[in-house]
């Protein structure tokens, strides 16, 4: 931040510029709550400042500035930035980045009225609306040179920065002012010319000759000129804004090579042709139209034919007149000079006033409609007159054309009626074609006028554009300016992002760029690109038959739904309709397309544009002389066949076409961005309307820049600062005491904060810390300050409290002494003694004198002693003091120089820290390029030769430096003596003239004394006015000469500090190079003692990698060896599986005999047993086989295996070693890149010393030649001033002779003395001026002119002497008249005389600066040519050391091959020899393996069969058990029946005789119904063992489901296999299924012949049970405990369904079940066997039970509802047979799909083994719930046998019958109970397979949404499906026909 004296230089413009340190401490200083000071969003003001008072649940309390509270949401509060970023100039820097802080920082410096801020790379300029001092000429001089940093934002710095770029990095130069209209555009744009126009003037006077047609004026006034002209016709006022462009214009600026002007051009864009025509009411149109009428120059209203009222002309009056900032008269004058300046000529003058006016007269024509017709014809022709002459027409053609236009219809031209409103929007399109031509005319005449044939070489371009504009009505205008800003923007994200690239690529910062200009693509691309906006609306004006609503509709088809920046806009009320909207990146803006079709044709009356081109003024023939009309055009087709479309184009092709080129020259330039902002509507200085404001910053990119800014690090801080700043908060963390690098101690102090290590990163030169993490940091220190001035606060009140309190302390001890001797005296005040010793006391004084007066010298003595002593230290002292003060003045002076040391110290650290990142980035490219150890050996030899080489020749080179430093410094030893003795002989030639004036004055003297000779007096006078014309001619050139001496002496001395500066620098860099040389040779020395070790290594590493390779070679023998045996396995295993498949295709075949011979007997049946015994057989020696094959395999891929992981071993050491290698070798090429580096370092600096010592040269031959010059005029001078010599003798001869007669003269004249004495003392100021070499040719003039006035004067004071004089008066008048007219003649000669010499003196200095321009231009070109030599030559030298080492690079790799080739024949031989001997024994190894192997196969499997066949013995065993235990509950209940049947036996004997004639009867259906109940036992027990037998198998398959499935991913070969056993156990399972159901089929048969014998025992035993109604309520109990058991069979029966229905889904997983379907087999086999024996059993116990028909009697009831619920379970029974054919069903479609999904299968199974577990667990759940269902209902059946046993007690008193009944119903009641438990155990069984078809059947729901999208393929395998379909089918038949 600059001081107050350094902004002294910016005079009164300073505190609009900058805050003062008054300002920026107050500032610092202010109290701040960074933790409770915010921004608050505000619907009013947008944000307001406010400090939070809470925060509850996302939501923030704040307290406004205005007193408010408001509650918002967080991301409405943004955290005000501390007070040093108040006012901040680069809002870049600032460290909270957002809107509100962005806002506040713009309005607080407006407030201050410091206009301009820089964001990032934007200068945000604010119209102040009022004129403030920042323009004047000493704020251009203190801008100028300064860099952006250095000085304050201004528009001038953008300049200055732009200018000095292209001077030093010699790129083009661009300037984008964007901004709203109002915003200030168009003054900045002034600024910058006014800028460039003062600092690189040409420096050339053109001769003002007013000839036409030739530039009048400079360069520098005709630029500055043509803003007037360009205003004057494409300014106007708007609402916003009284002087607003309406044309955006890229102003290039060219600069020649000395970086003066040269010459310019403009460019202009998007005229609004509208404005010619209409108006809004609070606007007006273009300014020149109202200048015309403002009667400034009368003779224009007479030539225009117009009156000076704007309201006679509708065109120009549609809105306001006049404005009160603008002086249109004033105007047309300044704008008529700048057309002459400009250089046009009379005529085009005259030209664009006429055409003008003819624009205002064209809007009087009047139109009016023909009777009866729809054609228009003239309504008077006066007004047509008028701007027909105007226009040099005829009149009469031109109405004719309007009113009847020739049109073409085929081959033939006819002419077509208009209607009026046809003619007047004719009329209208005519008068904005005519002034938008004649504007684009104007700027390219004035583009010739600028354009002044110099050498140009760069320029500075300054585009001013209006910037993004969203209106409620928005038009193709409003498109094309948002379409330009779009392009804007992105040019600038993308310029943003290439800056922060390079800036954290120079700086060593990793981070990801983003290119932030692709955002904007979307947009641009839905404009521009094929099929865009633009190209459907230039294809709709191609058709003649397109409207706007066609045009909409293109837009909608193409774009609406497909672009997510094209939408469709909802209608909104009050407002005009828009048609579509684009998203940009401003905002959305909303378009209408009405009228865009004809704006983009703009459409024109063909004939009248014919007359134009014939007109007669040759400016609006020229303006139309492009336009093509159609007869033209068939003139030309006729001709030259020209066609048509050919000249056709659209206004927006016209506008894209001038885009990209305005784009091209942007992209080719170096951009730089102001954004001007317009701060309120109402043009009040210093008002601020934030939501304007904040619209402005979204539109103009500025919130755009910042949002790129907040992604990378915005805050940068170099590392000295960051390390002054922050240190306090951990001061510990930095050493004391010790020097520590800046950047190091940065690190350590943010290591030591407490803050997120990611927000900030380190460069090179500077910390970048992300937004908001400064103002963190910002915040501890604050909070850090506040400690410490707590602590240093609270230890000085410490102190003083301890000061305060000691002294307290002493007075009270003071206090205490005093009142004790006070108390002491007045206690022995009254004592006699103590008043005789008061007495005695005064006499005892002199007694004692004596003494006191001995010790009292004594004491004098030691006192002057001692005095003397301190005399004598105290001058030791002040000598020391003076000897300390002068060591402290040296410290300091010490101090400075090495304050000064350290910043040159710093400055050259910095730039070795710039120097080593280039050559860092240098190591890496060197880095990349190098290849291997030998080629950088050879590259350093090479190089180190070079270097010597180069080095040698550095040093004659600097000899050769020296001497000719030496030869400039005599030779500017020599200018220097020679300028000395020019100033010794203008010293002389002052001399000579103050000897003049000394004759002077005595000739003065004497001129008083010779009155009376007056004749003599006046030739003396004569004589001294010519004398002192010739000597004021001569010391003004001697004055001239002088100021060009003075001026070559200063290019001297400042050629002499640069050659002194540049010689010191090369000095130093010499030394430094040498130095650096030294350290190079030392590390080059160690570098090759460390190369050959390496390479010693390197040989070592190479031999161990040679057996290495061996013994791979060696194992990939073995590994093809093995995969030869693999081969073998594979084809044997090919032909097993051939094998198998034709084992299958025979079992198809004796499955369609099995078919076919369906109904066959019992033989069929048992030889079909037996061929299924064989193919069992057959599988299992097949399985057999495949497990050897698979054992085989198995055994290869382990040996495979080992032998891999021990080439891995081996290759991991290999890689090991290599990396070691590796690591060394990156080591050495990072050494020797660095070597290499320094090398590179030291060449350019001697090429760079080489180039300084050519320019040196050049310097010196340009020295010596304008020493050459400067010889030359000292020549010249001395010889002006021998003949000024020789006149001034002969004026001093002269003088003495007429001595006398003036002495004569003198007495008399005393008032002539005082003229003499003023004509004295104007001499003296003459001396003084020309002392100070201050007066030009004009100084000269107007000193004539004075002497002239004075010499008046003197006439009118001799004039009163003659008068005086009476005797002398007639004498006197005769002089008089004769002096007059003599020195009339005499001055109009010198005047002649004086022009011509100064004629002759201009030529010949405009011919010296011709030449020295011509000579510097030449010698431009030859430093050029010569800078161009070097490089080629040192390009040339580059290639010819490349090709030398790449010559030596290949001798030697020829050689290296050559050995190579020899060690590989040899290695070669011995490999054969090995590599046989390894095969022969590796053949015999692989042998022996092989055998133990097989033998080892052989044990697994036979261990395989032992586990297997035990398994199945325990299996048996367990069912043998079972059977047992089953038997003995049998013969439990022969027991019981015995037991029973003895009891029934004694009853029968007493029963009635009656019963004996039912007994038969009963005994029958007794037989019976045991018969049914023996065979639902024996089902029920089959039932039983078959839900045993499937849950066994469940269990084991969910238990072997994981094995296989991982068995299925090692081999997908074996699912094929294991699929066609599946297909065999799932029609194994179908068998016993179709069993089943005939065995459910059976006892349905026999439940219904029993009902309907137990209806004829009912109506028996009706009569017998009727009073026994507590026996009827314990059936009513059994009843419903038998609809209980009811429900659970259905449940049972719903399980059962959902089990088969997911049993065909479970196939799929049960494809390794194929050991188990055997086991099924052999336990089927045992379990039909077991049934016999209880079958036979059973035949045996139906003899004993039929004693209990008794009970059959008294359980009638319940026998009809277990006939009921059987009758249920057949049609349950009959549902699943209908359920398991829909399953087979479904299971044929399934295999159809088997062979496609195949593939799928892995991903599939894994997928369902997840969902499967998952419903395990839901299972498993389901299971607890119904086991707990299951206590509860075992509960409710203990409490129901509870009741039946109080039931007992109360039917105790009834008969036998009862008893017996009561016994009855006990037994049906077990039985019930263990009908219940099956049940139950069914259920459980039930569950267990509903979590297993669970799982099933969601594979099944994946595998069937796989068989959906599979269908399409599915088409042709149809004819394999039918063959499984059929060969199933063939299957299913054959088990049932088996059963």
């Amino acid at each position: 931040m600059s001081s107050d004296q350094e902004m002294a230089i910016f005079g009164e413009a300073a505190p609009y510029l900058r805050k003062s340190e008054k300002e920026r401490i107050e500032a610092q200083n202010r109290p701040f709550d960074a933790k409770t000071s915010v921004f608050v969003a505000e619907p009013k003001e947008s944000f307001v400042k406010g400090t939070i008072q809470s925060r509850e649940g996302g939501k923030v309390t704040v307290k406004t500035e205005a007193g408010a509270t408001l509650t918002v949401k967080e991301d409405q509060v943004f955290p005000m930035n501390p007070p040093k970023f108040d006012k901040i100039e680069d809002m870049a820097m600032m460290t909270h980045l957002h809107e509100p802080g962005v806002l506040y920082n713009l309005k607080e410096r407006y407030a201050a009225w410091m206009i301009y801020t820089y964001s990032g790379l934007f200068c945000v300029t604010v119209n102040p609306y009022k004129w403030l001092p920042v323009y004047n000429p000493e704020v251009v001089t203190a801008y100028r040179g300064k860099k952006r940093q250095e000085a304050p934002p201004h528009i001038f710095s953008i300049s200055d920065n732009a200018y000095q770029f292209m001077l030093t990095d010699r790129e083009n130069q661009s300037i984008l002012i964007t901004g709203e209209s109002g915003a200030g555009k168009t003054v900045n744009t002034k600024r910058v010319i006014q800028y460039f126009a003062t600092i690189a003037v040409t420096g050339e006077k053109k001769k003002e000759e007013p000839t036409s047609g030739k530039m009048q004026g400079t360069l520098e006034d005709q630029i500055i000129s043509a803003n007037p002209l360009l205003e004057a016709f494409g300014n106007a006022k708007t609402v916003r804004n009284d002087n607003s462009s309406r044309f955006g214009k890229f102003i290039r600026i060219h600069f020649g090579t000395t970086g003066k002007l040269a010459s310019a051009d403009i460019e202009t864009y998007l005229l609004e042709k509208s404005r010619v025509t209409f108006q809004l009411k609070a606007e007006r149109s273009y300014h020149i139209f109202y200048q015309i009428t403002s009667n400034r120059k009368p003779e224009l209203i007479e030539m225009l034919l117009i009156t000076t009222n704007p309201y006679d002309y509708p065109f120009i009056s549609q809105g306001e007149i006049s404005v009160a900032s603008i002086d249109d008269q004033e105007e047309l004058i300044a704008t008529d000079s700048a057309i002459d300046i400009l250089g046009f000529t009379n005529e085009e003058k005259v030209s664009i006033y006429k055409l003008t006016g003819a624009v205002m007269h064209y809007g009087n024509l009047k139109f009016k409609q023909k009777q009866r017709e729809e054609q228009a014809e003239p309504d008077g022709t006066e007004v047509a007159d008028k701007a027909a002459y105007l226009q040099s027409l005829n009149s009469a053609d031109l109405l004719k054309a309007l009113c009847y236009p020739r049109v073409k219809v085929g081959n033939e031209y006819v002419t077509k009626g208009q209607t009026v409103e046809q003619v007047t929007n004719a009329v209208g399109a005519l008068a904005k074609a005519v002034y938008e031509k004649m504007f684009l005319w104007m700027v390219t005449r004035i583009n010739q006028q600028l354009d002044t044939k110099q050498p140009r070489q760069y320029f500075i371009g300054v585009l001013d554009i209006a910037g993004f504009e969203i209106f409620d009505f928005n038009s193709l205008e409003q498109l094309c300016i948002n379409f330009t800003n779009e392009k804007l923007q992105q040019f600038f994200n993308h310029h943003m992002f290439v800056l922060e690239q390079e800036e954290y690529k120079r700086e060593g910062i990793e981070w990801t760029f983003i290119d932030f200009g692709m955002d904007l693509a979307a947009c641009i691309e839905l404009i521009e690109k094929p099929m865009g906006i633009f190209s459907i609306l230039e294809e709709e004006c191609m058709f003649p038959k397109a409207t706007d609503t066609s045009f909409k509709n293109k837009l909608y088809e193409q774009h609406l739904g497909k672009s997510a920046n094209f939408q469709k806009p909802k209608p909104a009320k009050g407002k005009v309709e828009a048609h579509f909207s684009l998203i940009h990146y401003a905002g959305t803006v909303d378009y209408n397309i009405t009228g865009w079709l004809d704006k983009n044709k703009d459409p024109l009356n063909d004939t009248v544009v014919g007359l134009y081109q014939k007109s007669a003024l040759k400016t609006l023939a020229f303006l139309f002389s492009g336009a093509q009309t159609g007869e033209a055009e068939a003139g030309g087709t006729k001709k030259g066949g020209k066609k048509k479309g050919s000249s056709f184009q659209t206004v927006s092709a016209l506008f894209r076409e001038n885009l990209n080129k305005l784009m091209t020259n942007l992209r080719s330039t170096h951009p730089h961005f102001v954004r001007c902002i317009i701060p309120n509507e109402t043009k009040t200085p210093g008002a601020m309307e934030h939501e304007l404001v904040l619209h402005q910053l979204r539109c103009n990119g500025v919130l755009e820049g910042i949002r790129i800014c907040r992604k990378g690090f915005p805050s940068r801080i170099l590392y000295a600062d960051f390390k002054q700043r922050y240190k306090v908060l951990n001061a510990s963390a930095i050493p004391e005491g010790q020097y520590i690098d800046s950047k190091k101690a940065s690190e350590k102090l943010l290591a030591s904060i407490d803050i997120d290590h990611t927000q900030y990163k380190f460069g090179h030169t500077k910390v970048f810390f992300k937004a908001g993490l400064l103002g963190l940091l910002e915040e501890m220190r604050d909070d850090k300050l506040a400690q410490l001035i707590t602590r240093t606060q609270a230890r000085c009140r410490g102190f003083l409290a301890r000061v305060e309190y000691q002294k307290m302390v002493e007075r009270r001890e003071s206090i205490f002494c005093i009142q004790y001797n006070i108390r002491a005296f007045m206690n022995v005040k009254h004592w006699p003694w103590m008043k005789l010793f008061f007495k005695i006391k005064p006499l005892l004084k002199s007694a004692e004198s004596e003494k006191e007066m001995a010790t009292m010298k004594e004491e004098f003595q030691k006192t002057k002693d001692e005095l003397a002593k301190s005399e004598a230290k105290r001058k030791e002292l002040e000598e020391k003091m003076v000897t300390l003060l002068k060591e402290k003045n040296d410290l300091q002076l010490q101090v400075q120089a090495e304050a000064e040391g350290l910043a040159d110290a710093e400055e050259r650290c910095d730039q070795l820290i710039k120097t080593k990142i280039q050559l860092e980035a240098k190591i890496k490219e060197v880095t990349e390029r190098a290849e291997d150890e030998e080629e950088i050996n050879a590259e350093l030899t090479a190089k180190k030769r070079k270097l010597e080489d180069e080095c040698s020749e550095l040093k004659k080179d600097i000899d050769d430096l020296e001497l000719t430093l030496a030869k400039v410094e005599k030779e500017k030893h020599a200018t220097e003596n020679k300028v000395k003795n020019l100033t010794e002989e203008m010293a002389g030639l002052d001399e000579t003239i103050a000897k003049l004036t000394k004759e002077k004055k005595a000739l003065q003297e004497a001129h008083q004394q010779t009155l009376d000779d007056l004749q003599a007096e006046e030739d003396k006078v004569n004589t001294l006015t010519k004398a002192k014309t010739k000597l004021e001619q001569q010391v003004d050139d001697l004055e001239g000469s002088l100021e060009q001496e003075k001026k070559l002496r200063m290019d001297l001395e400042r050629a002499k500090r640069k050659l002194e500066g540049d010689l010191k620098l090369a000095q130093e860099s010499i030394m430094d190079i040498e130095n650096e040389k030294q350290q190079l040779d030392e590390k080059l020395k160690k570098k090759e003692f460390e190369i050959s070790n390496l390479q010693s290594k390197i040989e070592d590493e190479q031999a161990l990698a040679i057996q290495l390779q061996k013994k791979i070679k060696e194992l990939q023998a073995r590994i093809e060896e093995l995969e030869e045996e693999i081969e073998a396995e594979r084809a044997s295993r090919a032909k097993a599986e051939k094998q198998r498949s034709d084992l299958s295709r025979e079992l198809e075949e004796i499955s369609e005999r099995l078919e076919e011979a369906g109904g066959a007997t019992s033989a069929q049946i048992e030889m079909n047993k037996k061929r299924e015994a064989e193919f069992q057989k057959m599988r299992r020696d097949l399985e057999e086989a495949t497990l050897q094959h698979e054992a085989t395999a198995a055994a290869l891929r382990k040996k495979h295996a080992d032998s891999v992981a021990e080439l891995g071993e081996q290759i991991d050491n290999l890689q090991r070693v290599k990396q070691k290698l590796e690591k060394e070798k990156s080591e050495m090429k990072m050494e020797i890149d660095d070597l290499a580096s320094n090398m590179e370092t030291v060449s350019k600096a001697k090429g760079n010393l080489e180039k300084m010592c050519r320019t040196l040269e050049d310097q010196l031959s340009e020295l010596k030649s304008k020493e050459e010059e400067q010889q030359r005029l000292i020549n010249d001078l001395t010889a002006q001033r021998g003949r000024l010599q020789t006149e001034s003798g002969e004026f001093s001869r002269q003088l003495d002779e007429k001595e006398a007669l003036v002495s004569q003269l003198s007495r008399g004249k005393q008032a002539y003395t005082q003229q003499i004495e003023e004509l004295k003392r104007q001499l003296e100021e003459e001396i003084k001026a020309k002392n100070a070499l201050a007066h030009a040719l004009q100084s000269s003039r107007h000193d004539c002119d004075l002497l002239r006035e004075q010499y008046e004067e003197e006439q009118e004071s001799k004039a009163e002497l003659q008068r005086a004089l009476s005797k002398a008066n007639t004498e006197v008048a005769q002089w008089r008249t004769k002096y007059e007219t003599d020195a009339i003649q005499r001055t109009e000669e010198l005047e002649e005389a004086k022009k011509k010499l100064a004629q002759r003196l201009q030529a010949a200095e405009e011919h010296v600066e011709a030449v020295n321009a011509k000579c510097a231009s030449l010698e431009k070109t030859k430093q050029r040519l010569q800078n161009e030599v070097e490089d080629l030559m040192l390009d040339v030298e580059r290639t010819n050391a490349a090709c030398a080492a790449l010559d030596k690079k290949q001798r030697n790799f020829d050689k290296i091959l050559a050995e190579w080739k020899q060690k590989y024949e040899e290695t070669h031989a011995e490999l054969e020899a090995s590599q046989k001997e390894a095969r022969s024994l590796g053949t015999e190894l692989f042998k022996m393996k092989n055998a133990y192997e097989e033998s080892l196969d052989q044990l697994e499997t036979l261990k395989r069969e032992n586990k297997n066949l035990q398994q199945e013995i325990s299996d048996l065993t367990e069912q043998i058990a079972e059977g047992g235990k089953r038997i003995h509950e049998l013969e439990k209940i022969k027991k019981q029946v015995e037991q029973e049947k003895s009891e029934i036996q004694a009853a029968l004997e007493e029963a009635e005789a009656s019963l004996e004639h039912e007994e038969g009867k009963i005994l029958r259906i007794q037989l019976e119904l045991n018969q049914v109940k023996s065979e639902v036992d024996r089902k029920i027990a089959e039932k039983d063992e078959e839900i045993d037998q499937l849950k066994r198998n469940h269990v084991r398959v969910v238990e072997s489901m994981q094995s296989m499935l991982d068995a299925e991913i090692r081999s997908r070969n074996d699912a094929i296999r294991l699929k066609k056993k599946m297909e065999g156990d799932l029609n194994e399972m179908e068998i016993q299924l179709n069993h089943a159901n005939r065995m459910a089929a059976e006892a349905l048969r026999n439940y219904r012949n029993t009902q309907g014998i137990l209806k004829d025992t009912q109506i028996h035993l009706d009569d017998a049970l009727r009073g026994q109604e507590d026996l009827k309520e314990q059936l009513a109990m059994v009843e419903r405990r038998a609809n209980l058991l009811q429900a659970e069979i259905e449940e049972l029966r719903a399980t059962l369904e959902q089990t088969e229905r997911s049993r065909k889904v479970a196939e799929q997983e049960l494809l390794d079940a194929s050991e188990r379907v055997q086991l099924l087999h052999t336990q089927n086999t045992s379990l039909i066997n077991t049934k016999k024996k209880l079958e036979t059993d059973i035949s045996q116990m139906q003899g004993e039970m039929e004693d209990i028909l008794q009970e059959a009697r008294n359980a009638e009831e319940k026998a009809k509802k277990a006939i009921t619920d059987a009758a249920m379970m057949a049609e349950e029974l009959k549902k699943e047979q209908d359920t398991s054919a829909h399953l087979e069903r479904m299971k044929k479609n399934m295999e159809q799909t088997v062979k496609d999904l195949q593939h799928r299968l892995d991903e599939a199974e894994q997928l369902a083994l997840k969902g499967g577990k998952k419903q395990i667990q839901k299972l498993e759940a389901r299971v607890r719930e119904l086991e707990g269902e299951v206590e509860s209902e075992q509960k409710r059946n203990a409490e129901a046998v509870k009741g039946l046993r109080k039931h007992e007690r109360r039917v105790k008193e009834l008969t036998y019958q009862t008893e017996e009944d009561r016994k009855n119903i006990l037994r049906l009641q077990d039985l019930v109970d263990k009908l219940q438990a099956k049940v139950k155990s069914y259920k459980r069984q039930a569950e267990e397979a509903e979590e297993q078809s669970n799982t099933n059947l969601s594979k099944f729901r994946k595998l069937q949404h796989e068989l959906e999208e599979a269908e399409e393929r599915a088409d042709i395998a149809e004819s394999q499906v039918n063959k499984l379909r059929v060969k199933s089918r063939e299957v299913h038949t054959k088990v049932i026909s088996e059963e």
